[in-house]
């Protein structure tokens, strides 16, 4: 569950020139524009970034597709080779749609989106959800990274209630990446761990989460865990895949074909 109740967030403009944008995103999201407060969500040129203040406070995070990681990841990263490619069915003539109901960053759904697929992004963090929204917005108008960024949506809302209720045509896989203690070394990891666990919280309501999935996904839900991890509360997987540090939980419903 989350602990937001409790986190004190306010919003600030970084360059006078964005102080009606901010204005708007503070009055959207209900938040405060001055006061004492643990994080701050910040609008500048760059976009927009959320930093927590502090003394032994991290840097800012912000969803970058254009730049940085994601970058590195989209050029060098091993295209359909990689392993969540293959947890989620690419293939020679496959591109299945998917629904990422955990989007975080959105990172797992650009990789999917930059090999071919058509992606649902899910995020029921407010405030998580305003970096994604800012980071595809960026992204939209960089000529390089527009056509990936042009097949991701972005749904606010909780994910088992979009699923439950879900309209139009059903994603073919579901995509599941619940928040669970990261044991990571990566400082990246651990800033924006640091940053969210407060925001986030554990994903408690993970079986649930798994049961919706299974009932509205066509052809298979993945579910991204630590590599230890015991499987979510429910049904079992078929099958996993397995790296050095997490591992992605199969569960098959019917075969994707090209």
């Amino acid at each position: 569950m989350s602990d937001e109740r409790s986190t004190r967030i306010r919003v600030e403009a970084l360059q006078p020139v964005c102080g009606e944008a901010v204005r708007a995103w503070a009055e959207r999201l209900g938040l405060p524009l001055e006061g004492e407060a643990d994080f701050v969500l910040q609008l500048g040129s760059d976009g927009l970034q959320l930093t927590e203040l502090g003394p032994q406070a991290p840097g800012p995070v912000r969803v970058d597709f254009v730049e940085g990681a994601v970058a590195h990841r989209r050029l060098y990263g091993g295209g359909s080779g990689q392993m969540i490619a293959k947890a989620v069915g690419v293939q020679p003539g496959v591109r299945p749609i998917v629904l990422d109901a955990t989007a975080g960053l959105g990172r797992d759904a650009f990789v999917l989106a930059s090999l071919g697929c058509n992606v649902t992004l899910s995020e029921r963090q407010p405030i998580i959800a305003a970096l994604l929204e800012d980071g595809l917005e960026r992204a939209l108008r960089d000529a390089e990274v527009a056509p990936i960024a042009a097949q991701m949506r972005l749904l606010h809302g909780n994910a088992i209630e979009l699923m439950r209720n879900w309209q139009g045509e059903p994603p073919q896989v579901i995509y599941l990446d619940p928040m669970f203690p990261h044991r990571d070394k990566s400082a990246l990891v651990k800033k924006e761990m640091r940053l969210f666990r407060p925001l986030v919280g554990d994903d408690l309501d993970a079986p649930a989460l798994l049961e919706a999935a299974l009932v509205l996904a066509t052809h298979r839900v993945v579910v991204k865990r630590p590599r230890k991890a015991p499987v979510i509360d429910g049904a079992k997987p078929s099958y996993a895949l397995e790296g050095k540090s997490s591992r992605y939980d199969i569960y098959p419903k019917k075969a994707l074909k090209p």
